[in-house]
């Protein structure tokens, strides 16, 4: 029994659905890393803000000092923004991955299917030429028994008419 169609095109589909959890793993991934980016750089804000609010103290420039605090306020701001849209991130990340894990099971499990089914398929080939060879040797020894038994049925009749002459004149006298 062959390896259906069915199973071959089930295993393809299997294919193309890990194959795209897979990309929306990596698009979800990427998106985590961009907002993880965006975080880091609200926090490097902050630390300008900072900076500047230590220099004015040293320079005693006013404008620097307010910005250095419009800075920071700015960058909490995006911090308090970018958290929730991080956990959500994180959370679809593993998601995708779960779903991906689940579509590469199911593949694996289509593949194992057919690699059974060829390995039976090739051991019953297997199964069935060495039956072929067993029948044709078997033949063969048949014939060969055949062909012994002939030629020993041939010797016989041969050496019994030439028996029978011998005996014929001693049944004669």
């Amino acid at each position: 029994m062959a390896v259906s169609r069915a199973l071959r095109r089930l295993l393809r589909i299997r294919e193309l659905e890990e194959e795209q959890c897979r990309l929306a793993l990596e698009s979800a991934s990427g998106e985590l890393h961009r907002t993880e980016d965006a975080l880091e750089a609200t926090n490097e804000r902050e630390r300008r803000g900072r900076r500047l609010i230590e220099a004015s103290a040293h320079n005693g420039e006013l404008p620097d000092r307010l910005a250095g605090i419009e800075e920071i306020r700015t960058a909490d701001r995006y911090t308090q923004a970018l958290i929730p849209m991080i956990a959500a991130a994180e959370q679809k990340v593993i998601q995708r991955r779960q779903e991906f894990l689940v579509k590469r099971v199911e593949r694996r499990q289509a593949e194992t299917l057919i690699k059974e089914t060829e390995a039976r398929e090739a051991i019953e080939t297997g199964r069935r030429d060495q039956q072929a060879l067993d029948d044709w040797y078997s033949s063969r020894q048949h014939q060969r028994e055949k062909a012994s038994a002939r030629a020993e049925a041939l010797e016989v009749a041969h050496s019994q008419p030439a028996e029978s002459e011998s005996e014929a004149p001693s049944a004669k006298e």
